[in-house]
């Protein structure tokens, strides 16, 4: 009889400690909402960090990372990529990981945290075409665009963006 109320006084304290442990992590993490994997969220980079980590990137290098930023636009079709802003005015282009995910479509101006890999790319006349259709450029944006730009990149992993 000893046994069974010490088991049952155990489970009940393990019951109590566990509801409280859940209320506090809860806070934190009810301030964004994910896509794709689940991104770690330790050791980001700001904007301003990860603009000073891409002039050191030429093309063909990587570089792993988990990066903070604001959305500039997004795909307005699917979701399917999204530019975020860099505080010296570029813009990173980011696609994602094996298109697994998509971000919603009205989430421009929200701040978001990536985990994945940075890169520099050329981009050819016809994809940056593209990408400006997709976000809802106007005929007259679109046809002005007529020499490749090197790009700065981003595969991301996973995404957290902020409520």
């Amino acid at each position: 009889m000893k046994n069974i109320r010490f088991i049952l006084l155990l489970a009940s304290i393990m019951t109590t400690f566990s509801g409280f442990s859940q209320q506090k992590n809860s806070g934190k993490n009810d301030a964004y909402f994910s896509v794709g994997e689940e991104v770690e969220v330790s050791n980001i980079l700001s904007a301003h960090h990860m603009q000073e980590r891409y002039k050191n990137l030429k093309p063909g290098d990587t570089l792993s990372v988990t990066f903070r930023a604001d959305v500039a636009s997004v795909c307005k079709n699917k979701g399917c990529w999204m530019k975020v802003a860099l505080e010296d005015g570029n813009e990173v282009m980011v696609k994602f990981k094996d298109y697994a995910f998509f971000v919603p479509k009205d989430i421009e101006n929200k701040e978001v945290i990536m985990e994945g890999k940075a890169y520099v790319t050329e981009m050819s006349v016809e994809d940056q075409q593209h990408y400006a259709e997709d976000a809802g450029k106007s005929e007259e944006e679109v046809s002005s665009i007529i020499s490749p730009a090197v790009t700065l990149s981003f595969l991301a992993d996973g995404v957290k963006i902020k409520k």
